[in-house]
């Protein structure tokens, strides 16, 4: 297990998957152990995945101050593992909560972004969010499952403040409640640094509008890739996040939720692979939904 030193000298680690052109990844949570990520359905086949244990994370050190979880101050820990993985532009791809941090490290970086993918990514950056309707309208989609019934009031009570979070409706998280989405969930508690993560979010961590000016003088290529039953963010708040890129492309994933590389594997790493590659085209089946591309706009909810 590799590690690198931050710029305030606390031990980062990260994992190394597959072969290949290096992709550096960052986890959600927020601030989850990036062993939640596995492979990414089979991406590692394709490419070198490098996925970060953000501080206090997985095997990464605990910072001295935890005034450093707040997400604009891990910009700097992405910028040194840039570094010290020796890119001088670098591939990105970023899981849900883990999409501000690469939205601010686009920002204050542009320069150093080869190509930027966001899976299901929390728009918090950028000053959206998604909010407790539009989490239960992408809930209302599932209106058909047999474990509807029990979980939609637990969701809506825990969305709107009258109740705690429950595992009962930990489906609407995934495109397929099956034993792989049931396995996914298990470790997740011992996965993830609750004192981190309220810390992610706060007061100060995001400048909407200083990050949308900066955002302009990134080249890069974006993708944007969303889940069709997905409530955080759902397709159309998704649209919008790739309106603040300059160079932007929207795809939806079809019956796909929260973590679309466990609804459909073999397709979430067809779309990704042609997206890195530059060729959207090449290996789409005839009857794939085609990406639409997003033309730029210059310019809170923890998922």
């Amino acid at each position: 297990m590799p590690t690198f030193s931050a710029t305030d000298g606390t031990r980062l680690a990260y994992h190394l998957r597959g072969a290949g052109e290096p992709l550096a990844v960052l986890p959600g949570g927020p601030m989850r152990a990036s062993e939640y990520l596995g492979e990414l359905g089979g991406l590692a086949a394709h490419r070198r995945l490098a996925l970060l244990d953000l501080r206090g994370t997985g095997d990464s050190a605990v910072p001295a101050d935890p005034a450093g979880y707040r997400c604009d101050r891990m910009v700097d820990d992405v910028e040194a593992w840039r570094a010290h993985l020796g890119l001088e532009r670098m591939d990105l791809l970023a899981h849900s909560a883990g999409g501000c941090l690469a939205t601010l490290y686009a920002a204050r970086h542009p320069e150093r972004v080869r190509r930027l993918v966001l899976v299901t990514a929390n728009p918090s950056a950028l000053g959206m969010r998604a909010t407790a309707e539009d989490r239960l309208a992408a809930a209302r989609l599932r209106s058909g499952e047999p474990w509807f019934a029990e979980a939609f009031p637990a969701f809506e009570s825990w969305l709107t403040g009258g109740g705690d979070f429950d595992e009962v409706f930990l489906p609407f998280f995934y495109g397929r409640w099956d034993d792989a989405a049931r396995a996914h969930t298990e470790p997740e508690e011992r996965q993830v640094n609750e004192e981190a993560a309220e810390r992610y979010f706060d007061e100060g961590a995001f400048t909407p509008d200083a990050t949308r000016a900066a955002l302009a003088a990134l080249t890069a290529p974006v993708l944007v890739y969303a889940g069709e039953w997905d409530g955080g963010p759902r397709p159309e708040l998704a649209r919008r996040t790739a309106e603040a890129f300059p160079d932007a492309t929207l795809t939806v994933q079809p019956g796909a939720a929260h973590y679309p590389w466990l609804d459909d594997p073999e397709r979430f790493v067809r779309e990704i692979v042609a997206f890195l590659d530059g060729d959207r085209d090449a290996d789409a089946d005839p009857g794939a939904a085609r990406p639409a591309p997003v033309s730029g706009s210059p310019g809170r909810t923890p998922s």
